[in-house]
């Protein structure tokens, strides 16, 4: 059995009114008109997030490959979250032959997780090269006080600051970047605080 620990959300087990599951289902619901084709949401957690996109567009979705790293959480999801077009698998995010291992995507989620890696451009380049050329890339992450800095966070290795969040992407031919603010996505406006950022980037498509 799943304990919540803070960090892989277990919806069953949370109240609906819950803030950190309504922050963290909001970055599902502004990704969904985004997923399309082939999809890989990496760190996945108990999969209630590729479950809710995969019903949503199951017409433009062709299959969703959700990785997770620890192998309870991904029977978790196989038991609770099963969905025809998505096939739970666990694999490390910082392998360096994950892409060999899962293939090219048109769509790529990763949500909360590049705080949790030590090597947050090795990971980056997995993405990258998994992503297909004009494939869409929807990354968020919570701000601190930078690379290689600690956090009060238990779980996470460092929060990068604003700045190095969005020099994450500029190797894409297009890039966005949002603020969330609960479970609202805005540019920033002045006076307002931002504790996470969300990025839509496009890869270049030749």
């Amino acid at each position: 059995m799943l304990e919540w620990t803070g960090e892989r959300i277990i919806p069953k087990l949370l109240k609906p009114t819950n803030g950190m599951l309504l922050e963290h289902i909001a970055r599902y619901y502004f990704a969904t008109p985004y997923i399309h084709g082939r999809v890989l949401d990496i760190a996945c957690g108990t999969g209630y997030g590729s479950h809710m996109v995969a019903k949503d567009r199951k017409r433009e979705l062709i299959q969703l490959v959700a990785v997770d790293n620890d192998e309870d959480t991904i029977e978790y999801a196989n038991r609770e979250y099963h969905h025809q077009k998505i096939i739970y698998q666990q694999a490390d995010a910082l392998d360096p032959d994950l892409p060999g291992k899962l293939g090219m995507f048109d769509t790529i989620l990763s949500f909360e997780t590049i705080e949790h890696v030590a090597d947050d451009r090795l990971f980056m380049d997995n993405l990258y090269q998994m992503l297909k050329p004009g494939g869409k890339l929807i990354l968020s992450s919570p701000f601190g006080r930078g690379r290689g800095m600690p956090t009060s966070e238990p779980f996470h290795v460092h929060q990068l600051t604003p700045a190095e969040f969005e020099e994450l992407f500029d190797r894409f031919s297009e890039k966005e970047i949002y603020y969330q603010r609960g479970v609202t996505f805005e540019k920033p406006r002045d006076g307002v605080r931002y504790f996470i950022g969300i990025a839509v980037c496009t890869k270049a498509d030749h």
